[in-house]
């Protein structure tokens, strides 16, 4: 199953659990597998609160500072967002418990844009 995510900005991090939870069948026991398709985006497990969020899109931003004299801007000039991603990661695991997503009280599924504007994919997978 694949979810198509639109960002508007450079660094974005946005919730996706009710999205990714719309994917699990119903009744299913196992493993859901998110795995962004691209390599200047990725996907964690954190906590959704609104200022968190902004948080963490400064937080890459003063990391990987932009135009920082990195060699492979010299060919598309997004390689801040290629070494944010690499933090990221590009996938996250969850376990599935009856047809839930078995996440903490305070953990959600979060698509992190890191060379926007762009409508990414999102690929998620069950398995029981």
């Amino acid at each position: 199953m694949t979810l198509e995510i639109r960002s508007d900005e450079r660094v974005d991090v946005r919730d996706v659990t009710a999205d990714v939870a719309e994917e699990v069948p119903e009744g299913a026991d196992g493993v859901c597998t998110v795995f962004v398709q691209h390599t200047t985006a990725g996907v964690v497990v954190n906590e959704a609160e609104g200022r968190l969020l902004a948080d963490v899109e400064g937080a890459l931003e003063r990391l990987v500072p932009r135009e920082d004299g990195y060699g492979h801007d010299e060919l598309d000039g997004n390689a801040d967002a290629h070494l944010r991603s690499m933090l990221l990661g590009s996938s996250v695991s969850i376990p599935v418990e009856d047809g839930e997503l078995a996440l903490g009280t305070w953990q959600s599924v979060l698509f992190v844009e890191c060379d926007g504007p762009r409508t990414r994919s999102l690929r998620v997978a069950v398995t029981e």
